[in-house]
This record gives C-alpha cells, structure tokens and sequence, in this order.
C-alpha cells in the first residue's frame, strides 16, 4: 500500500457548529497522526455552508499547532482568488512556526460561480494568469531577488509546492514546473487516466522534484460490515444531490432509503463524481482500493471520508490506516 493521507473539508453536520467542525478537524488529525498518515490538507471553498474550511490558511495553523508530526497543507489553495505574495506570506509564516510540516497544494478553481468571482473581487479571467501566478509565489518562497518584492516571512523557506486539478491543464502545468501532482478524483475522476498520462509524459526535472510524483484523491467510507458502509456514505450522496439543484447546506444524516433523496438524473451525475469512492468492509475497501492504485500507479492516495457522525469518521479512518498495514 502507498502513503495514505487525508483531505479534509471540515464538515459541517446538521446540528452541529463551526467551532465543532473545527474541533473535529483537529480531532481526526491528532488521529491520523498515530495512525501513520502523511499530510492532512485542508480545502478552500467559499459560500458553502456545510465546508468549514474557507479560510484555509488559518485552518491549517490550527490543526499544525494542535499536532507533531503529520505534514499538514492545503488541498488546496485556489491562487487566483489572492494575491502570490499574500500567500508567500502566509505559507512562510506558516513554515517558520512548524518547520519541515507545511505544504502548498495550488489549485485555479476555474467553475466558481459569478457572484462569489464578485465576491472575491476577481474576474472569470484571473484563472488565465494561472501559470504565472505559480511562478511568482515559487519565486517569493525562494531566494531573495534584486529589486524585486521580498516576502517576509516566506523569502527562503521552500515550502513544497503541488500542482492540484482535475483536467490535463494542470498535468501539464506541473510537468513543465517539474512539481508534485495531485488529481481531484474524489469528485471529477473524467480525466484521471489521461491526466496522468499527460503529466508523467511532459514531466521536466526540477529544483524541487527529480521525478514525477502523483497523488490521487479518492471517497473512502469504512464500517465494519458493507451495509453499515453504505449507509454512513449516503450523507455525501445526499448532499451532492442536492448541491446538484443549488440547494447545498450543512450534511444531511444518513438514510436507509436513498432513492427519495435524487432524481435518477441527479443519481447518476452523483455516481459519475463519486466513481473514485470505496465504500464498506475492510476487506472490501482493501480490494476496490488496491485495484485503483494498480490503475493508476499513484506515488500516494489522499482520502476524503465526509460523513455525519465525527466517530464513525474516525472509524472509517482508522480501519483504512489497518488496512494500509495487513
């Protein structure tokens, strides 16, 4: 089994707050921790009142001063919707208060919708300046440059960078920057194969990276039995469905009945973004997963587990780290 890891969207359950979803974020990475996975990252999304992670920098701060040892990032920061120095800034304050703990996972998010773009102050345009953007933070965390803007603290710290996406635009991109990749394939798996063909294909040696490295997100939901699984990953599916008809908010709890819960239309848009999703016993987790990094000969696999109940999504957790080990 490769290097697990863990991409967390702090959710909000119904019936619960955001100083809980916090908590349990910090919670579950403690965990994680001695279970043995590598990196907890943590997401930004805006206006999405079941994702607690919106302020993503702060959030990591949280969770890497309530924890040793886990590497602890973002997964990722949308660059366009800030300035590169502000977040050379950031991640060096980040580095310098948890040195050898902190990494930067960038992602364009290209489909934010045109009220939080306004929100944001930026244009549907500023996803273009993408590339250049990379460049200019990889550039602020390296060494001072003459005449050029000096982020402090950040100047120096190298902080890893990683290329996140879901679409051969930015395989490319990491490839030709020669940095790690990750693929969203936790919800938009269309690409995937192509995407990481594209990337070890174009891949050019860097300061940072010799080789192509790839990690792949995935859905894991473990329980004891296949049912139990099943039942605890019907939150997700719900809230995706729902989110379908713009109608997102905190997570639902599970059912024992989806089918009232979607059209058949939102049914099968849902299981097209959760195909990466491996739901039930370990034993079953263990085959659907080994099977996927056999397809895509990922370096590390990143895990997101959304469900309702924060002990089962220790469970889930736990059972997957076992399962790394047997």
């Amino acid at each position: 089994m490769v290097p697990l890891s863990i991409i967390d969207l702090v959710p909000v359950s119904r019936g619960s707050s955001v100083g809980e979803a916090l908590h349990n974020s910090l919670d579950l990475a403690r965990h994680a921790e001695r279970w043995g996975y590598r990196r907890h990252w943590l997401a930004e999304h805006h206006c999405m009142p079941g994702i607690a992670s919106a302020a993503t920098a702060v959030a990591i701060g949280y969770v890497a001063a309530g924890t040793k040892t886990i590497r602890v990032g973002s997964g990722g920061i949308m660059l366009p919707n800030h300035s590169p120095l502000v977040i050379a800034e950031q991640f060096g304050t980040l580095e310098a208060l948890y040195p050898g703990r902190i990494d930067l996972g960038l992602g364009r998010a290209p489909g934010t919708a045109a009220p939080i773009l306004s929100a944001l102050r930026r244009e549907a345009s500023s996803a273009d300046g993408f590339p250049d953007d990379v460049v200019e933070v990889q550039a602020l965390l390296g060494p001072p440059r003459p005449n050029r803007a000096l982020a402090f603290p950040g100047t120096g710290t190298r902080v890893p960078l990683w290329i996140l996406g879901s679409s051969l635009f930015g395989a490319q991109l990491a490839a030709r920057l020669g940095l790690p990749y990750g693929f969203a394939s936790h919800f938009a798996p269309a690409f995937l194969i192509d995407a990481l063909d594209s990337y070890r294909a174009r891949f050019e040696p860097s300061a940072q990276l010799e080789r192509p490295h790839v990690m792949v997100g995935c859905n894991v939901v473990a329980a004891e039995t296949d049912s139990e699984a099943r039942r605890l990953f019907t939150s997700t599916q719900q809230m995706l469905a729902a989110a379908l008809r713009g109608a997102g908010g905190l997570m639902p709890p599970p059912v024992d009945d989806l089918e009232s819960s979607w059209t058949p239309t939102e049914r099968a848009q849902v299981e097209s973004m959760l195909r990466c999703s491996f739901v039930g016993s370990p034993k079953t987790v263990r085959r659907q997963l080994a099977e996927f990094i056999r397809e895509t000969a990922a370096d590390e696999v990143i895990v997101s587990t959304p469900v309702f109940d924060h002990v089962a999504r220790l469970r889930s957790y736990e059972l997957l780290a076992e399962v790394a080990r047997s």
